[in-house]
């Protein structure tokens, strides 16, 4: 019978690379004691620094007992970032390249049973050119930061060397209230030198743990053979997985059994439903439409960066669930299989992707490694019926066009139709894509990342862009992969604009869910992001080495005002929360009190006197007059003969308070957004020749700042972007012409006219 033995106690590690490190002789009594998980980017990871990023090892010692020498022995790691090089007594087992998925070693030659083992694996988090991701907004904690295990299995038992993946894999077809048919296939290795024959049981039960149906087939497999095995179960009148109304698991026991004894067995949680998405209904679930309101997720927490515990990822879907999400898109790679199995407990319609984003490699392009974790995305999440799209890349774009990202993106699609036909592909394409561009027709569905309201424009061009899209790509299925601005808890103001203040994070929020929920066709919306994450690369609003944009603060402590306003569309939990209650500190005398809530009636208290009762759908606003001084707030609801209320605390001063403005100089701290666009009235449009030989809003940014005169003349109109700037690799292979596609009002004829003008006095060398 299959062991699995937990091997994340009693390292040693080492930030440095000796490659002595994989001798019994090497000497580690200064080596770190550490356990798996572990990062060496725990501090420094998102903390506006330069992190590490290099060669560590790690190294510890195991036994195995001598009655397991004829066993099988698998070493397992389900995530290191990125490359890692496993060693066991010293004899090399192998390199895995990527780091988010599961990968095994065959070990049973090295094994030493009865006596010490010595497993050293080298881990570098260095970015290479053909492992992906090249670039990205978020930081590449290095680590062996999810578990390991020895997997020791009987020389008959389910493959553990496809892909990382378990070896079974449940197909459902013919989906309906009557009736499901499941097809399990099996793959059987024998290891051995002779010829086995054994029985492979299947048993399907259902949650109250009774057995609905089961079917056994005679195999017989010759020496060091994979046989594949495929067999029919029909379910009658299943009960469907109906997402969070009703997450139901049936449980598939694949058992492979040799006389008496049972040598190989995988109980595999499972979920019988049926979905499609329309073009005009969106999203539907088991002949129902549901509008999925999404969040997506990054997996680091504060000061543990990825080398998180069960612990923390019970508090990301205790958090999710509370604000009444009911779809995640995990981004920007494969997820530990713990969240995934939370997902389908929890009815959560997922979104999974792998991390071929912003970047193609410049030297592998067939994207060989990106098809890798491809595979190994599908293969080893095939069974979790929360899982219904595929995503194939992520802003791909970003940094250029190119026709072997475009080659590679069609290819990925069919790498997933192949392997698994009954989902969807989809795919997240960066804001300024066309919206008649190829990428729109290359995957089952499609998702844009947009962010109107804070790179460009204002949050209410998300309905006009939408409704362009539509009606240009009737039959195309749209989604808003992305959307968000930054938000710091510290930052505050009584007249919301483009800042990092919490107030405007809010506002942007609930004028984007406005937009969105008009607008039944999108068959998902996705926040960016649920929580706060680590992003080396970033310097906003005085906050360095992180992406502020998370509903929720990176330590999970606090839930900024945004989560509240969702809470109040998407939660039937009773609740009431009143708005701004860190920007203490108010100078007007006359504020505006804004209330979320999805109770139907409040009545609001200043100072223990009522100022009103009213009536309104998840947002109020109360108009009241400050006294000199601490103000008590107060909002009741009475629900269910339950009291429901919040309070808050108001200081009118007498003086601004200072604390509550970002830092002079801080990133973007002046701006509207990205772009600052001067007045242009006078200016009178002629005929302009723009050729190939001089430089114009055609040549990308990279090329525009690259060159001093162009530089200077893009500083005068557009202040805000520099080479310098680390978010540069971020749009250095855009074209001024792709972003004013995006937003006409701003990039008007006039300054498209005024910056040519001057461009193309410029030739270019």
């Amino acid at each position: 019978m299959r062991k699995m033995v937990s091997l994340n106690e009693n390292w040693k590690f080492l930030k440095n690379d000796v490659m002595e490190a994989i001798e019994d002789s090497c000497n580690v009594q200064k080596w770190d004691d550490v356990s798996i998980p572990h990062t060496w980017n725990d501090m420094d990871g998102a903390n506006g620094v330069d992190y590490y990023k290099g060669v560590c090892w790690y190294r510890k010692s195991f036994r195995v007992n001598q009655v397991d020498d004829k066993k099988q022995m698998f070493i397992e790691f389900q995530g290191v970032n990125s490359i890692a090089d496993v060693y066991l007594n010293g004899k090399y087992m192998g390199q895995h390249r990527g780091g988010y998925s599961t990968f095994r070693f065959n070990v049973t030659e090295a094994i030493r049973f009865g006596k010490e083992n010595i497993l050293a694996v080298k881990v570098d988090n260095r970015i290479v050119d053909d492992v992906y991701p090249q670039y990205a907004d978020f930081t590449f904690f290095g680590g062996i930061y999810r578990d390991v295990n020895l997997v020791i299995v009987n020389p008959v038992h389910f493959d553990l060397t496809d892909y990382g993946s378990l070896g079974v894999y449940i197909t459902q077809s013919s989906v309906s209230e009557k009736s499901a048919m499941l097809s399990i296939k099996a793959r059987l290795v024998n290891s051995s030198d002779v010829l086995q024959k054994v029985q492979l049981w299947l048993d399907v039960y259902n949650m109250q743990k009774q057995k609905v149906i089961y079917t056994v087939e005679e195999i017989t497999i010759e020496p060091k053979e994979t046989k594949v095995i495929e067999l029919p179960i029909e379910i009658s009148s299943p009960i469907l997985w109906n997402g969070q109304k009703n997450p139901y698991l049936y449980e598939v026991k694949s058992s492979i059994i040799s006389f008496n004894d049972v040598i190989d067995e995988l109980t595999i949680p499972t979920g019988i439903r049926y979905f499609e998405v329309s073009p005009e209904e969106g999203f539907i679930l088991n002949g129902s439409k549901l509008r999925l309101n999404g969040v997506s997720r990054h997996q680091d927490f504060k000061d543990k960066g990825w080398a998180i515990t069960t612990e923390e990822q019970n508090t990301d879907m205790s958090l999710i669930k509370e604000m009444g999400a009911n779809s995640i898109r995990l981004a920007h790679y494969q997820h530990d299989q713990y969240f995934y199995d939370l997902c389908d407990k929890e009815g959560m319609v997922v979104w999974a992707e792998i991390p071929f984003i912003s970047k193609m490699s410049d030297t592998d392009l067939d994207g060989v490694n990106a098809k890798q974790q491809m595979i190994e995305l599908v293969k080893q999440n095939y069974n979790h019926p929360a899982i219904i799209f595929w995503g194939v890349q992520n802003e791909i774009q970003i940094v250029g066009d190119s026709k072997d990202a475009r080659r590679v993106v069609k290819e990925l699609h069919e790498i997933v139709k192949k392997e698994d036909p009954n989902r969807l592909t989809t795919l997240a394409n960066v804001g300024f894509v066309p919206n008649d561009d190829e990428y729109n027709y290359m995957t089952d569905v499609i998702g844009y990342n947009q962010y109107f309201g804070w790179y460009q424009g204002n949050v209410e061009d998300f309905g006009t862009w939408i409704d362009k899209f539509h009606k240009k790509n009737p039959h195309v299925c749209l989604s808003i992969s992305e959307y968000g601005a930054e938000g710091v808890i510290e930052y505050h103001s009584e007249k919301p604009r483009v800042l990092y203040t919490e107030e405007y994070h809010t506002l942007y929020h609930e004028i984007a869910w406005k937009v969105f929920e008009k607008r039944p066709f999108l068959w998902s919306t996705y926040v960016w992001n649920m929580f706060d994450f680590g992003s080396s690369i970033r310097d906003e609003g005085g906050v360095k080495g992180r992406n502020n944009k998370g509903l929720v603060t990176y330590d999970r402590k606090i839930k900024k005002d945004a989560f509240y306003m969702y809470k109040a569309h998407w939660s039937n939990e009773k609740f009431i929360h009143i708005n701004s209650k860190r920007f203490v500190d108010r100078k007007d005398r006359e504020i505006v009190v804004k209330i979320y809530s999805n109770c139907s009636e409040i009545t609001l208290y200043l100072n223990g006197e009522i100022v009103k009762t009213q009536a309104a759908k998840k947002i109020f606003t109360f108009n009241i007059k400050l006294e000199k001084g601490l103000n008590t707030i107060k909002a009741c609801a009475l629900e269910n003969d339950e009291v429901i209320e919040d309070i808050a605390i108001f200081n009118r001063v007498d003086i601004e308070n200072k604390k509550y403005m970002p830092p002079e100089g801080s990133a973007r701290f002046s701006v509207t957004n990205w772009f600052e666009i001067p007045d242009l009235d006078d200016v009178v449009i002629e005929e302009i020749e723009i050729t190939d030989e001089v430089y114009s809003t055609k040549c990308t940014f990279e090329e525009l700042l690259s060159n001093d005169e162009a530089a200077k003349i893009m500083k005068k109109y557009l202040n805000n972007f520099s080479i310098d700037d680390p978010m540069f690799d971020r749009y250095k292979g855009r074209t001024i012409e792709m972003i004013a596609t995006k937003d006409e009002n701003l990039f008007n004829d006039k300054f498209m006219y005024t910056l040519n003008k001057e461009l193309t006095q410029i030739k270019k060398d």
